[in-house]
């Protein structure tokens, strides 16, 4: 029996909420359970200087966790005059992610920043966070259209991301912290709605775990994605 009572195969209560800011071009706040991460997307009509003049626009993301998310209050990073590498890390995964699934070609001279900022964590705070992020990402590009900026939304394709591991020897989906600090393998998976990989990160925490395992909770992962992607058209009233 898992600690929260679900199905191995369950994701944690999902909620994703759109237009919370009024001021972002995109905006969502998604709760998977108890970790709630707020994403903002920002349309800027400047994009980086390397990539200037290349006829190709950019997608980037920060993420960082406000000082009470956790169950005691940490330094903000600013203070710290540095990030963390698991800041610097988290953030690189959310912008790989997203500019893997849109045509930078059709943005040309644009460039949208994400902001994914952890209200609440209860572990999966990665994965909430390029879930919401789509969405913010795919409401900026719409207020693009209704600004006639764009003529069509430059997405070649649905993302989102889950984890899944191994918790007492079972496969289980979506960990939360109590199943994520004691999991004997853990992993990330990012993919699109049709289920192809973006992205992989995996780790054995205690031993090895098998090419059979892996392929479970790949399974796992692909189920909750197909999940997720449902909530994701159902909160952007698409189809």
């Amino acid at each position: 029996m898992r600690p929260s009572g679900r199905a191995f195969d369950q994701l944690r209560p999902v909620s994703l909420e759109i237009d919370v800011n009024k001021y972002a071009e995109g905006s969502c706040l998604a709760r998977f359970g108890d970790t709630h991460v707020l994403c903002t997307a920002t349309v800027e009509q400047r994009v980086p200087a390397w990539i200037r003049d290349s006829g190709r626009g950019w997608v980037t993301a920060e993420y960082g966790m406000l000082p009470r998310a956790t169950s005691e209050r940490t330094d903000r990073e600013a203070a710290r005059g540095r990030q963390t590498g698991r800041t610097s890390e988290i953030q690189r995964l959310i912008g790989r992610s997203l500019r893997a699934v849109t045509d930078l070609k059709a943005i040309c001279d644009l460039q949208v920043r994400v902001d994914c900022d952890v209200i609440q964590a209860d572990g999966g705070t990665r994965t909430a966070a390029i879930t919401g992020a789509y969405v913010a990402l795919y409401l900026a590009f719409k207020r693009l259209i209704d600004l006639g900026i764009l003529d069509a939304i430059p997405l070649i394709g649905e993302l989102a991301a889950v984890s899944s591991g191994l918790y007492k020897g079972m496969p289980v989906l979506d960990l939360d912290y109590e199943e994520d600090s004691a999991a004997e393998a853990d992993a990330n998976f990012v993919l699109t709605g049709n289920g192809e990989i973006v992205e992989l990160q995996g780790t054995a925490e205690d031993k090895p775990f098998s090419e059979q395992h892996f392929l479970e909770l790949f399974a796992l992962a692909r189920k909750g994605v197909g999940e997720l992607v449902v909530l994701q058209r159902a909160a952007l009233g698409i189809g």
